[in-house]
């Protein structure tokens, strides 16, 4: 009876402690999920206070509305595009891509195997013979548009079976970004215009406004599936990878690229030939670009040569230490018309020379004397050889020691000469009247510095076309005595297309100065006289940079005509600012803003206001030394 007592006391005993292990793990198993969920809160607890990259992109606010979104301050709007005209160019996309404003492009291009595409277009080209042959059939009349698109897709599939041509899907958005809801507008009603400019139609998202914006995120997700079908060569023309940019290693730096603030840094004798015209109307900024062109190819050891007809070249050239040479009756610097051209290393011959020089002087003596009959024209040609002849220059003799005649010596001889008293009498006023004190004297200037002006200013009108063009011809005789890296500036070059002679003359030298390392820059604001004479367009072919700043809608449609502007780059000439306008160089073209540094303002400005107010700071400059110079003697 005892050991049963015990044994049943060890049988409690042991059912206590199974039922103790039990409660331990039951309380175990019931701990265990709550320390998992304080884990995971302490886990989000940590994660909030970590910046993630979707919190340093994301905007403050997001507000989405029937045809744009709001992000933050930003308003968005998507343009997505249904319709291609029959042809496109290639870069037609390019108006769009240098816009000067803030936007997203997203393309997505979906292949389309040839065989779906052959089966139907087979099936197309059946529909359309058999309603053609229906027409015919019927006596209507033929229907073009019919004829074309069978016509295309007969074209189509020699190419797509050739495998010259596969097929895609092609679907094109533009997100724009504006600071308001009418700047929104604006944009958008330009992007527009731009895209039906190239027959392309497009739309606004309408109740899609969030998906047209996922579509041109970086994120590959087209959302919108507004595809066109098109073969290979339309599609790769809408890539867009063409800029308009004009920035090489080596050169100057002309202004800022309007489209994109690219540099337009560029060497003009890169191009087929250095020669450029400008064209502005009067306070378009065109002296000033000039000016800073020239100072900033002196800085590369450029010469420049200048003919000034307003002094607006000498501030310049007083700054830079240039040689400013002033040409008026009065002055004591001549150039006579009769000396003889120079050629590099003496490869003329004398009888080349001398020739050449009376062919220039017969154009001058036309511009003195106006229009000449033949039997004058034959006198003068006679009068010219016998006067280099009277001082012993001739075919056989030695140029360089011989002594040049000068205009008195071609009036003697026209005065002994039949049928030459007339003309003598007329030349009278060039030799002892009013102007005599012009062109009867031996040359006595020097161009032995980097930057050479010649000023017409104190010229009489009727005496500038005549001065201009014996300076633009002793000029060239220098040119080609040496051959070096140099600039010829002709400011207000209309003067010179008035007269058929000096205008020829001027494109003469157009044309042949590339051989001499000349490049030469006409500038003008009568656009009309220029481009109206024969050797002003001419001029503007030889050309290879050239540079439109703002015009007059007087001249708008002539310079559209000769430079085959568009409607936007036309209106563009029209409404610029002082120192912006159009920059050509060879093929390319851009729009262009001129820039200069403080410096260099003050260098070259031509505003009256300016340059009084730089004149009085010498003036209390000078004053001032002077000041100082007599407190230096008292003491």
């Amino acid at each position: 009876m005892f050991q049963l007592n015990q044994i049943k006391k060890q049988e409690a005993k042991k059912a206590r402690d199974q039922a103790m292990i039990v409660e331990s793990n039951t309380k175990k198993e019931k701990q265990i999920p709550e320390l998992a969920k304080e884990m995971v809160e302490a886990e989000k607890a940590y994660r909030r206070g970590v910046v993630s990259i979707k919190d340093l992109i994301a905007p403050a606010s997001f507000q989405i509305n029937s045809d744009y979104l709001k992000l933050g301050s930003k308003y968005v709007r998507t343009i997505f595009v249904v319709q291609y005209p029959r042809y496109i160019n290639v870069g037609w996309f390019a108006p769009i891509i240098n816009l000067n404003s803030a936007f997203d492009i997203g393309m997505f291009f979906y292949p389309i195997e040839s065989a779906v595409v052959l089966k139907q277009l087979k099936n197309k080209v059946g529909a359309l013979e058999a309603q053609i042959i229906f027409d015919a059939e019927k006596g209507a009349a033929r229907d073009p548009l019919r004829e074309t698109a069978l016509r295309d897709i007969e074209a189509l599939r020699d190419s797509l079976t050739q495998g010259i041509e596969k097929f895609f899907q092609f679907a094109l958005y533009v997100t724009i970004y504006a600071d308001n809801e009418k700047e929104l507008n604006r944009l958008s009603d330009e992007v527009e215009n731009l895209f039906g400019s190239r027959l392309v139609y497009s739309k606004r998202v309408y109740w899609q406004a969030e998906q047209g914006f996922n579509s041109t995120l970086p994120l590959g997700n087209d959302e919108l599936y507004i595809a066109f079908n098109m073969n290979s060569s339309p599609v790769a023309s809408s890539f867009p990878f063409i800029s308009s940019e004009l920035t090489s290693d080596r050169g100057i730096l002309y202004g800022i690229n309007r489209h994109n603030n690219s540099l337009i840094l560029f060497d003009r004798f890169s191009l087929q030939n250095a020669n450029s015209v400008v064209f502005a109307t009067s306070g378009a900024g065109k002296s000033f670009t000039i000016k800073l062109e020239i100072l900033r190819s002196l800085m590369m050891s450029t010469e420049v040569i200048i003919i000034d007809p307003e002094n607006e070249y000498k501030h310049l050239a007083d700054a830079v230490g240039g040689t400013y040479i002033n040409i008026s009756l009065s002055s004591e610097n001549k150039i006579n018309p009769f000396d003889l051209p120079r050629s590099i290393g003496g490869e003329s011959k004398a009888e080349d020379i001398i020739r050449s020089s009376v062919i220039t002087s017969k154009g001058l003596i036309r511009l003195m004397l106006g229009s000449l009959t033949h039997e004058e024209d034959s006198v003068v040609d006679r009068a010219l050889l016998e006067t280099y002849a009277k001082k012993d220059i001739t075919p056989d003799c030695d140029l360089s020691k011989v002594e040049v005649p000068i205009m008195q010596d071609f009036q003697d001889i026209l005065d002994g000469m039949e049928g030459g008293g007339n003309l003598a009498l007329r030349l009278k006023k060039y030799t002892q009247g009013t102007f005599a004190g012009l062109f009867n004297s031996p040359t006595n200037v020097k161009m032995n510095n980097l930057l050479v002006c010649f000023s017409v200013r104190d010229l009489e009108d009727e005496l500038r076309p005549i001065a201009i063009y014996i300076i633009v011809n002793y000029i060239w005789n220098v040119v080609r005595s040496e051959l070096r890296k140099r600039i010829l500036v002709i400011d207000e070059a209309w003067w010179l297309m008035q007269y058929e002679d000096s205008a020829k003359f001027v494109y003469a030298l157009v044309k042949r100065c590339r051989k001499y390392y000349l490049g030469v820059t006409t500038i003008t604001q009568d656009v009309n006289d220029f481009l109206r004479s024969p050797y002003g367009q001419a001029i503007v072919t030889n050309s290879a940079l050239q540079l439109l700043l703002k015009q007059s809608p007087a001249s708008i449609d002539l310079i559209q005509k000769t430079f085959v502007l568009t409607e936007g780059e036309k209106f563009l000439l029209l409404e610029c600012g002082v120192g912006e306008g159009i920059f050509f160089a060879g093929n390319k073209h851009v729009a262009i803003k001129v820039v200069a540094s403080y410096t260099e303002d003050q260098l070259i400005t031509s505003d009256p206001q300016q340059l009084l107010k730089i004149e009085e700071a010498k003036k209390e400059f000078e004053a001032a030394q002077g000041k100082s110079k007599q407190n230096d003697k008292s003491k």
